[in-house]
């Protein structure tokens, strides 16, 4: 269910008398960023009943044992523990640590008994972990920051993990993706709760849009070639630099676990455990961004953009550019410079020599004297998926790709998946 949705599953269980639905608990770990920590502290922690907030009594849970640190060094004291949560009618989990380590049981075991007397459990960001460790995310669509979004669901492969979303309302279970994400899920909560008025009251306060969606965004999807710090120091980064200064070539991770001088297993592991995310789709990320790049500085055509990107072929690069962006090369670019007028005045998407014959599923480009619905609608602000829709109505309602992990080869099967690479099957370069 997308982040517009707020229907609330038949399962969804009435809240337990000893709970309120005015009392938010939001649980804090060790590790945990200070500033997906302080969202909801802000959000339902503060009184703006002057402004017209309806007021939450906020509840500060250490999840584990004191000392709680956090960014720069900070140490924080949180002045409830676990047992706070048994009042709770909304918990919330902030942020995890690391994606790589296991939640303490005695948290799960809160989250779990919160959920089953009816409270409504909200993950943020890479709070979704946690969520998914305690099994509240089983079945279910959500979404985390875009970077974790493929371990998430090739760890739980039963979560329908969408990282296109800037958050997932499942009714009882909601979870955000990166960062800012969060106040966009924390303004939903308060518009459930008590309307429109107060959200945007909320947020005047805040000094943020009332109601963001994935559409609004545009074409700005979050696709970047960042990398957590701690690469820096690990042998693998001059393996990394060396992938990113290659992209125009065609190589695939065989060829950056012989530089690593790793099996591919090995290598796959140590990537992995560094960021997140495995090696081939990480690769094929950074292939897409700098098609990116190129259709919007160049003038090449789609067919020269894949093969200065190593795809093998154009096709390759229409497939994986629509799976992550949501719309075709030539779309992209079209709208693109629709939204970044020259001298008062669009530019024409591309010279008519280098024009190119839309593939089936494409959009022609915009010609001059001609311009089409799709560059229109993605020019007055919304995203590929609504401006798609806008420019063929037969498009709308039809499912989107679905989440980075469910187009891994080797990742388990997600909705919408292509098909995966099967054992004793030899992985193809990228594209």
């Amino acid at each position: 269910m997308s982040q517009d949705s707020a229907a609330v599953p038949d399962a969804a269980r009435k809240l337990a008398a000893r709970r309120r639905r005015e009392i938010v608990a939001v649980l804090l770990f060790s590790g945990g960023p200070i500033f997906e920590s302080s969202i909801p502290l802000s959000v339902f922690g503060i009184d703006r009943q002057d402004a017209g907030v309806p007021r939450y009594r906020l509840l500060v849970c250490a999840g584990e044992d004191a000392p709680l640190r956090t960014t720069g060094g900070l140490e924080l004291s949180a002045p409830y523990g676990l047992e706070a949560i048994a009042r709770a009618g909304t918990v919330v989990v902030p942020a995890w640590r690391s994606i790589t380590q296991a939640p303490p049981p005695a948290a799960l075991d809160a989250l779990r008994r919160a959920h089953e007397e009816g409270a409504r459990i909200v993950g943020l960001c890479t709070g979704a972990f946690v969520l998914a460790a305690a099994g509240l995310l089983d079945g279910r669509p959500a979404t985390t920051h875009w970077m974790y979004a493929p371990t998430l669901a090739k760890r739980y492969p039963s979560v329908h993990v969408d990282p296109r979303e800037l958050f997932v309302d499942d009714g009882d279970v909601l979870t955000s993706a990166g960062t800012a994400a969060g106040i966009d899920l924390c303004l939903h909560i308060v518009r459930t709760d008590h309307g429109a008025d107060a959200a945007n009251a909320l947020a005047r306060r805040l000094v943020v849009p009332p109601r963001r969606t994935a559409s609004d965004m545009g074409h700005q999807r979050y696709l970047d070639r960042s990398l957590p710090e701690e690469i820096g120091a690990d042998p693998l980064a001059e393996v990394v630099a060396w992938a990113l200064e290659h992209l125009h070539e065609q190589f695939d991770v065989e060829t950056l676990a012989a530089r690593a001088y790793m099996s591919r297993r090995t290598f796959d592991r140590r990537f992995r455990s560094l960021t997140g995310s495995a090696p081939l789709q990480w690769l094929i990320t950074q292939r897409v961004l700098q098609a990116q790049r190129l259709l919007e500085t160049s003038d090449y055509s789609v067919d020269e953009v894949a093969g200065r990107c190593g795809f093998r072929s154009p096709v390759a690069l229409r497939g994986h550019f629509r799976r992550q962006l949501g719309a075709s090369p030539a779309a992209y670019r079209a709208a693109y410079r629709a939204r970044r007028p020259q001298n008062g005045a669009p530019e024409p998407a591309l010279r008519p020599e280098r024009a190119e014959r839309p593939e089936r599923g494409d959009r022609p480009a915009p010609v001059a004297g001609g311009p089409d619905r799709f560059s229109a609608a993605m020019a007055a602000g919304h995203g590929p998926a609504t401006a798609l829709a806008a420019a063929d109505p037969g498009e709308a309602g039809k499912p989107h790709s679905d989440a980075f992990a469910s187009r891994l080869p080797e990742a388990p099967a997600v909705r919408g998946a292509g098909r995966p690479v099967l054992p004793g099957q030899r992985e193809r370069p990228v594209g």
